[in-house]
């Protein structure tokens, strides 16, 4: 996805449009709670979370303390005093980092997730925004929201390819092909879901039926 993004317009009765966590679709969310994810052995406890700190790959300690915060809010506040150490190519690779943050999500939290976003039939998702009409879009009446809702379309191409038939290969995730993808100092690996006798669980994409592991994570490094 190009960082040149069109606003497009969207309907409201023919589109899911989330704005807070605790809504229906509120887990569509980077700043939802119940989706804590791990990355190189990091515990994180939002996808908002992982996505600040790969803004500072170069800082360590700022990755940890915008890690450690209980709130999406806090953790993605911390990082404003120090937007100088933004990562110089942060524009070029926000929307890849953002990418990766969904399918980690998803490989991590796989029937949650997974049934979130299938919930949504074919309809537009759409993160609905005061402020920001790059990653959602903002109301223009009570009919009608406008934006380049970035965040909405990964959200519609993971959907997609979900329902597809390499579908199931989305419970691995490869560290994006970017310099410095760095958490801790450290380069970010694979992430692999794995799952036990207890957590698995047969989902149907489309007329196939496979067995999908959800839960339990390994991570190497390539």
């Amino acid at each position: 996805m190009s960082q040149t993004v069109a606003s497009r317009a969207y309907n409201r009765r023919d589109s899911v449009d989330f704005r807070k966590t605790h809504e229906q679709f509120g887990g569509l969310s980077n700043m939802a709670s119940g989706f804590p994810l791990e990355v190189n052995g990091v515990h994180i406890r939002t996808s908002e979370a992982l996505y600040q700190a790969c803004r500072f790959p170069q800082n360590p300690k700022l990755q940890s303390l915008i890690i450690q915060q209980r709130s999406p809010m806090t953790a993605k506040m911390k990082g404003k005093p120090h937007l100088q150490e933004t990562r110089p190519d942060w524009d070029k690779v926000r929307v890849k980092i953002m990418r990766w943050c969904l399918r980690v999500k998803l490989a991590q939290h796989w029937q949650i997730f997974g049934a979130l976003l299938r919930s949504t039939g074919d309809r537009p998702i759409v993160e609905e925004s005061r402020k920001d009409d790059f990653w959602g879009a903002k109301a223009v009446d009570e009919e009608m929201l406008v934006g380049a809702n970035v965040l909405g379309r990964l959200l519609m191409e993971l959907r997609g390819e979900l329902r597809g038939p390499n579908g199931p290969q989305l419970n691995r995730v490869e560290p994006r092909r970017i310099p410095q993808f760095w958490l801790y100092g450290e380069p970010i690996g694979v992430v692999e879901a794995r799952a036990s006798a207890q957590e698995l669980e047969t989902v149907l994409f489309g007329q196939q039926v496979i067995c999908s592991p959800p839960a339990a994570v390994m991570y190497g490094k390539k």
